[in-house]
């Protein structure tokens, strides 16, 4: 196995694994989830699962629609479904929960970054968008609508939903979105790995605009 492989692996998996613990961060931290933290935590709240387990449900239930669109799941994809949910609910089996509020603000804060650190490590791995993202992109390129439009459309119908049934929304939904966008671009520029045809290539110039926000 060559070493660019073998950094790819570790950035991957090591990603994958962080977004996790961040994603149990924000919700120890209870002012807010992103997004799909949001739908995730409001369907474990009425199906009784835990949120790790509800995350791979759903992710497995999305990569089902990139059928119909044609689009072909690399080893990030399938990563990314299982992989994330087990490193959430590990996390959230150690993490106890805070009440204080002096304690949930750097909770909040240190869950943000953390996970544009983990953007940054998995998607510039280029193994493959995942499930949620491949969605965005899918229904870009079937209804010719803009990425970034498709993309509001998707989170603000996923945000309602699950609201609606329970999840958590709150400041920390609302900076998450301000700042998941500059992190998470600067963190691809910091873990790029060389692609073989371009010496030094960033791998986030070649990441679509409004497909930063993982998952």
């Amino acid at each position: 196995m060559s070493r660019e492989l073998t950094r790819r692996l570790s950035q991957l998996y090591v990603g994958l694994a962080l977004y996790g613990v961040s994603s149990a961060v924000l919700v120890r931290a209870g002012l807010g989830l992103e997004p799909w933290g949001v739908l995730h935590q409001g369907l474990s709240e009425r199906t009784g699962l835990t949120i790790g387990v509800v995350s791979i449900a759903v992710g497995a239930a999305v990569l089902l629609l990139w059928i119909p669109m044609r689009q072909r799941p690399g080893l990030g994809t399938v990563s990314n479904v299982v992989v994330i949910g087990v490193a959430m609910d590990g996390t959230l089996a150690l993490v106890p929960q805070v009440h204080a509020l002096s304690g949930r603000i750097p909770l909040l804060l240190a869950g943000i970054v953390l996970n544009g650190v983990a953007t940054g490590l998995y998607i510039a791995a280029r193994f493959g968008p995942g499930p949620r993202d491949g969605l965005m992109t899918g229904l870009h390129r079937v209804t010719g609508r803009s990425i970034r439009l498709v993309r509001t459309a998707i989170e603000v119908t996923v945000v309602a939903t699950g609201f609606a049934l329970g999840g958590s929304l709150g400041v920390g939904t609302v900076l998450y979105a301000l700042a998941i966008g500059p992190l998470a671009q600067f963190f691809l520029r910091v873990f790029a790995v060389p692609a073989p045809d371009a010496g030094s290539t960033v791998v986030a110039a070649r990441t679509p605009r409004g497909a930063i926000i993982p998952r």
